[in-house]
């Protein structure tokens, strides 16, 4: 397969995108993708749609039983729950299996603007958090369901281009830790009109808890919502007071269908936007509480406000992880 080539380093993460408008441009990718992991004794997860899980099957034949298939939808529920499955699944595999391949299809149907931009953020982080893994991660991209910007977006999230089976560098990738302000974005305030509830906090985090639990609860957050919120707005105000400077505040507010919650610092240096998305290791500690939060969260972003940090929490209503 002349797209093996160059995606053979020992330790380095492969991540393409595989553009396709046709059935056989799907196939003509991701067929032999499959085919070579299992001659190579490698471990192979397909998670795509039932339509392409069908073509795979029957272009597969026997091979077929030795790839793991997933539904989209029960992989990419919220992106910090993906990025912590597609972890464990490497880890789990990795010990048997000289190299991991993943067929990972996003889901995008039905996303809200915001669900979009930080599913974006999302395939941009992979690349930073399995730089270090024995894995080739093909993402791919129906452009006769999505729009021209969710296609436009893989071109900069994703190194290279896959098609029919070779990869080529894409020319619009954007690492991850590029020039600030990339993939940040500019956080939006509440829309006017919107009743919001404010207070600024200090060393006393038990007030903040109690105030983002008792706001939630009006707000109509399910209580099993509420108990991950306050979590949630613990680890991140507990971040604020540890390296944050100035004043710290909670602001919460219903947006829809979303209770979102800001923690805000005036003073200090951000982390990067991409914090809680990087697996804890020996190797790197620190990070741990932002990734559970990410577990918690449907949506959270983080903004550097220079000086100062926004970390956004969104949690659905009623709609446990």
């Amino acid at each position: 397969m002349s797209g093996t080539r160059g995606c053979d380093t020992p330790g380095t993460l492969v991540h393409h995108a595989l553009i396709y408008d046709t059935d056989e441009q799907f196939l003509s990718s991701a067929l032999p993708f499959c085919l070579e992991g299992v001659e190579r004794e490698e471990a192979v997860l397909a998670v795509t749609t039932p339509a392409n899980t069908a073509l795979l099957h029957e272009a597969l034949g026997v091979a077929a039983g030795r790839v793991e298939f997933a539904r989209p939808d029960d992989w990419y529920r919220t992106p910090g729950l993906t990025l912590a499955a597609y972890h464990h699944y490497m880890e789990e595999r990795s010990a048997a299996h000289p190299r991991i391949r993943i067929l990972g299809e996003p889901v995008w149907d039905g996303r809200d603007e915001v669900e979009n931009d930080e599913w974006t953020r999302y395939e941009a982080a992979a690349n930073k958090a399995f730089a270090d893994h024995r894995a080739w991660i093909v993402c791919p991209y129906d452009t006769r369901a999505l729009s021209v910007s969710v296609v436009a977006d893989a071109r900069r999230t994703h190194p290279a281009l896959m098609h029919d089976g070779s990869a080529l560098a894409s020319p619009n990738y954007i690492p991850p830790d590029t020039s600030p302000g990339t993939w940040e974005g500019t956080p939006e305030p509440p829309p006017p009109g919107v009743r919001t509830a404010r207070m600024e906090f200090g060393s006393d985090l038990s007030a903040a808890r109690g105030f983002a639990a008792a706001h939630a609860i009006e707000f109509g957050l399910s209580p099993e919502g509420v108990d991950r919120l306050v979590f949630a707005v613990n680890e991140v105000a507990s971040n604020a007071l540890a390296h944050g400077d100035g004043e710290r505040f909670l602001t919460l507010w219903l947006d829809g269908g979303r209770v979102v919650c800001d923690v805000t610092d005036t003073g200090g240096t951000s982390p990067a936007w991409y914090s809680g998305y990087l697996p804890p290791t020996a190797e790197r500690p620190g990070g741990h509480g932002m990734w559970v939060v990410r577990q918690l969260c449907d949506l959270v972003e983080i903004h550097s406000l220079g000086p100062g940090t926004l970390v956004r929490l969104r949690l659905d209503l009623g709609q446990p992880l």
